[in-house]
């Protein structure tokens, strides 16, 4: 197990590298190229900001491929991932947890991974509090049972929801439903704006949406203060349907990679949108981007048969040697793009 963990840990540091309803295409069959495109973005923050800072990277995209492209802004990630999975939605901007679906669910690969505004190729989730808060670390909150109420992510989230379950519940042994008298779930927005306004006592969120916030709510951002970050999370993934026309691809493709590195007056308007998504720019990625989320998950569903009292020895034993199994191939494959990228 400890084995593992240093290779998560490795991978991580590494950084991985409204529209008509159409049929929905067989898996791994090619589509038509769209009369327009629809791009999910999930409503991290209100829809009224999100047009504001998308409307005019929609229109630039509809520009360099020759095709509109539409946003398509959902209240959770399930939504956008039905949405790809029925031919609504065409692209996408995920997390990493959601992006797996859409990979397993969905016909999704993916094909970009954002650069922060300050280079970086990650980002952490975070646990707050109010900052008068009495909690002032991790080890106050997991020594209190029964005292606190907790804001919890979306269940699709990579940092909202699957990287605290994992760092943060299943390897402290916490059973949320028991630690805390009250658990709701909701955006990071949501969840910052109720530890905040002291409506939680402790709410995930994660470093790149409390930057985004920090425009709109400098004053509540200012209200909280951070008791946990978890080790670095591969910056968010863009992702495309497999099925989508290759010359369509290679134009999207173009454009992402080249946007924001036009010389003069249009580079610069182009930085001033990418800045508006707190976005650098865009480098190419692949599925592989997604294994480190991968492990993460398959250790809450390990530790969760461990604690399934409802299970008999042998369904136990059956169902670990399972996960085991998936663990050592996608150790194995972590193994090979470490070796590649060192």
């Amino acid at each position: 197990m400890l084995r593992r963990i240093r290779l998560l840990a490795a991978a991580l540091l590494l950084g991985f590298t409204a529209v008509p309803v159409q049929a929905q295409q067989p898996a791994g069959a090619q589509a038509p190229t769209p009369s327009e495109l629809a791009f999910g973005v999930i409503s991290t923050e209100s829809t009224t900001s999100l047009r504001t800072q998308w409307e005019p990277f929609f229109a630039d995209m509809s520009k360099a491929i020759g095709v509109p492209v539409k946003g398509f802004y959902a209240t959770d990630y399930a939504g956008i991932i039905e949405g790809m999975r029925f031919n609504k939605v065409q692209l996408a901007w995920y997390g990493n947890a959601s992006a797996i679906q859409a990979v397993d669910r969905a016909d999704g690969e993916v094909f970009m991974q954002k650069v922060f505004g300050d280079g970086t190729l990650g980002y952490n989730s975070v646990l707050i509090v109010p900052k008068d808060s009495p909690i002032k670390s991790l080890d106050d909150l997991l020594k209190s049972p029964g005292k606190y109420t907790f804001g919890n992510g979306d269940p699709n989230s990579t940092s909202g929801f699957l990287i605290p379950s994992y760092y943060v519940w299943a390897k402290n042994n916490i059973d949320i439903r028991k630690h805390f008298t009250r658990t709701v779930s909701g955006s990071h927005e949501i969840n910052l704006l109720a530890v905040a306004n002291k409506q939680v006592d402790v709410a995930t969120c994660n470093t790149e949406d409390m930057t985004k916030i920090q425009r709109n709510h400098p004053d509540k951002v200012a209200a909280v203060r951070e008791i946990w970050r978890s080790p670095i999370i591969p910056a968010d993934p863009i992702v495309w349907r497999k099925d989508l026309d290759p010359a369509l691809k290679a134009k999207i493709a173009k454009f992402f990679t080249d946007y924001g590195a036009a010389p003069g007056t249009l580079g610069d308007e182009q930085k001033k949108i990418l800045v508006g998504i707190n976005v650098q720019r865009f480098v190419a990625s692949t599925d592989a981007q997604l294994l480190p989320v991968r492990q993460v998950a398959l250790f809450k569903d390990r530790t969760k048969i461990e604690q399934d009292e409802a299970l008999n020895a042998d369904e136990k034993a059956k169902k670990i040697a399972e996960i085991d199994a998936k663990l050592r191939e996608l150790d194995k494959k972590v193994a090979e793009l470490s070796a590649k990228k060192g």
